[in-house]
């Protein structure tokens, strides 16, 4: 599903990544874990295509294809979904507009016509219940006066309406109580199957309690000092990430 090769990439003159080696196959779940600085927004952002970030050596592949040449918009058209720590509001814009827009924009770049309406509202209502979302919320603007759980359960939304090959969450649980993240979690949960895979960064294992990682991988400087299963969570958690420093890349 996704290949990184040896992965390098900067902002301005400040080198962020420094080496990154990781592989996802369908159907796997991996966390990304780290502390704050240690590159893990940054090596989702590069996933995703964001442009304000410049790689300098290395390679990314998505079933196969080397998306260097991709755009944001293209590599989300090829199946590759990033979730926001802080999703933006567009006032005006309802849940479900800006959805029908999504997924007949991806059509368009698959050379489709827009879905009919009655297969839209059919998916959108489908999804809605998968995910416990009441229909008020949908014709709310996007994000606009939302709660924290509020966008992070949009997003999830946005994800099972979108049927990603690749889902990234970056933090997800940033700022959710229990009950939210919860809710955010059982999503996911349902949204997995053998034919896609989720990176999930989190700072904190308690999330993992809820999404078990396949795998779990740890960012420091910039590297992936240390992989291992779910297990690795709780260690960190006991230990914090202060013994990583002397840790060799793996």
């Amino acid at each position: 599903m996704l290949k990184i090769n040896n992965l390098h990439a900067r902002v301005e003159d400040k080198e962020i990544l420094r080496g990154i080696n990781l592989t996802v196959n369908a159907g796997e779940v991996h966390a990304i874990m780290g502390p704050n600085g240690s590159g893990k927004s940054t090596l989702a952002a590069v996933i995703a295509g964001k442009e304000e970030f410049e790689i300098t050596e290395g390679e990314i592949f998505l079933e196969g294809e080397n998306l260097e040449d991709n755009s944001p918009e293209d590599r989300a058209h090829k199946g590759i979904f990033l979730s926001f720590q802080y999703p933006v509001e567009i006032p005006g814009v309802s849940v479900t507009n800006f959805m029908k827009t999504a997924i007949n924009e991806s059509r368009k770049a698959k050379g489709l016509e827009d879905m009919p309406a009655k297969d839209m509202l059919k998916l959108i209502r489908e999804k809605s219940e998968m995910l416990e979302i009441d229909r008020k919320f949908l014709s709310r603007s996007l994000n606009e006066g939302f709660s924290g759980g509020e966008k992070k359960r949009n997003e999830i939304f946005q994800m099972a309406m979108l049927e990603p090959k690749l889902a990234i969450l970056d933090e997800t649980d940033s700022g959710l109580d229990i009950d939210a993240l919860r809710i955010v979690a059982n999503g996911v949960n349902k949204l997995k199957s053998k034919d896609n895979a989720v990176i999930v960064i989190t700072h904190y294992q308690r999330l993992l309690e809820y999404i078990v990682p396949d795998f779990v991988h740890v960012l420091h400087n910039g590297k992936i000092v240390k992989s291992g299963t779910k297990d690795l969570a709780l260690e960190l958690e006991e230990k914090g990430y202060d013994w990583l420093k002397q840790e060799t890349v793996i």
